[in-house]
């Protein structure tokens, strides 16, 4: 009797997770694959979604959610890493170079001849001080930032926050260099900014490419382990800002926070309660060589998304994670998006009622920045309201989101503003 009722409960336990991974890779799935191009209208349903029947459902979707290209550390361009990624079998890239978005635009641009879906995103350089009464002491951390595909809302606060941590950038690398100088290895100032590229800010890799080409050391991960690591004695903090700083900028903007790679934190049980505390929505739990054990159980001790990425930068060594490898568990694809995608659709929203109190040539631009630049070609504030909402929303929100949200409420405030517009602008010619 006793083992019918622990078969039955068995039975039970699979039936839900099986109803929940189904549930979970349909919307995956319709998220991932929908087409909102001119070509696939015949074939989408009224949701925008292509049809079961055009559509490989398969358990493998490959999300990249962690890499940097050569706009931050990282080694390619931003097309190069979207190049790369479609190689290797990835659907959805999010672009997360070190305190800056500006290789966004190029990534979108590329990823549209290969049918990726980029997220916008950023690492965002911070200090931790879990321990308020000792004050002064904090422990640097990375705080992933992911956005819709309108980009942030607000987007001049958190470009002002990341321009800030750039200008410190310079002044951190200069004093590493110092105390190399001191530890009787010589870096030239203009030999890092060789390698670092025109308006690039310098990390410690550019340090460390620099150090070995010098001589002093034999490949990077020697320039890390002797001198540049965490509290090293060549490490330097530069201008970060307070990690709770950090969060509600990214909440305030219409982003979804994560941590990077916790397992790299001197105290990571502290941290992460505490970041979790001022709004951490995830973490990196997974990994390509499985050495993340235990972070799983931090993530679902403070109820966060377990998330992951291969932190690639393309650097060419045997020991570093490809795009792609680390394969995250459907569910959790799923959990990530279900929280992020309202923050997205809201973010959209407010960018949208933003640019129909100004609709100017600039507000456009504005939006311009982060969604698809080329399906913007010939795009003026003449155009429609109707046409400049359905391509900020249309590769994004489903039938209802759209509907959900008051965005006909925004194609007519966009509708009687460019009309007093043109009414204005005919009264001005007539009275010439």
């Amino acid at each position: 009797m006793g083992n019918k009722r622990k078969e039955k409960k068995s039975k039970k336990h699979k039936g839900k997770i099986m109803g929940e991974q189904g549930l979970a890779l349909s919307y995956v799935h319709d998220w991932v694959f929908r087409n909102p191009s001119d070509d696939a209208a015949a074939a989408a349903d009224d949701q925008g979604f292509l049809p079961a029947a055009a559509r490989k459902i398969t358990d493998s979707v490959v999300f990249e959610l962690h890499c940097h290209s050569n706009r931050s550390d990282g080694f390619l361009s931003p097309a190069a890493l979207v190049e790369r990624a479609h190689r290797n079998g990835v659907n959805v890239l999010a672009l997360t170079d070190h305190d800056t978005m500006a290789g966004i635009s190029e990534a979108m641009q590329t990823a549209q001849k290969y049918g990726i879906r980029i997220i916008p995103g950023v690492e965002i350089s911070a200090v931790c001080s879990p321990r308020r009464e000792e004050a002064g002491i904090g422990e640097p951390v990375h705080i992933l930032a992911y956005y819709g595909s309108s980009g942030p809302s607000r987007y001049e606060d958190l470009d002002n926050l990341l321009s800030n941590i750039r200008d410190g950038r310079y002044e951190r690398a200069k004093n590493m260099l110092l105390k190399l100088a001191k530890l009787k290895v010589p870096i030239k100032w203009e030999h890092v900014a060789k390698i670092t590229g025109e308006g690039v800010a310098p990390g410690r890799v550019h340090i460390a490419r620099a150090m070995v080409e010098a001589g002093h050391v034999e490949n990077l991960r020697e320039a890390f382990n002797r001198y540049l690591y965490d509290g090293g004695p060549a490490y330097a903090l530069g201008t970060e800002p307070s990690a709770e700083e950090v969060l509600q900028l990214i909440h305030r903007t219409g982003g979804i926070s994560a941590l990077a790679h916790p397992w790299a934190l001197k105290n990571p049980i502290a941290v992460i309660r505490s970041l979790n505390a001022a709004g951490l929505h995830a973490m990196e739990v997974y990994r390509s060589d499985g050495k993340a054990s235990g972070y799983g159980e931090l993530a679902d001790t403070h109820e966060l998304i377990k998330i992951g990425g291969s932190d690639y930068h393309g650097r060419g060594g045997h020991d570093e994670s490809d795009l792609g490898s680390v394969r995250l568990p459907l569910i959790s694809i799923y959990r990530f998006l279900k929280v992020a995608r309202p923050i997205w659709c809201n973010a959209t929203k407010d960018i949208l009622q933003n640019f129909a109190e100004d609709p100017s040539h600039t507000s456009l631009e504005k939006i311009m920045r982060f969604l698809m630049p080329n399906k913007f070609k010939g795009f003026s504030t003449a155009n429609s309201a109707k046409d400049i909402v359905d391509l900020c929303v249309s590769s994004w929100l489903s039938k209802d989101e759209k509907e959900e949200n008051d965005f006909d409420e925004i194609r007519h405030m966009l509708a009687d503003t460019f009309i007093s517009n043109c009414s204005a602008q005919m009264s001005l010619y007539s009275s010439r």
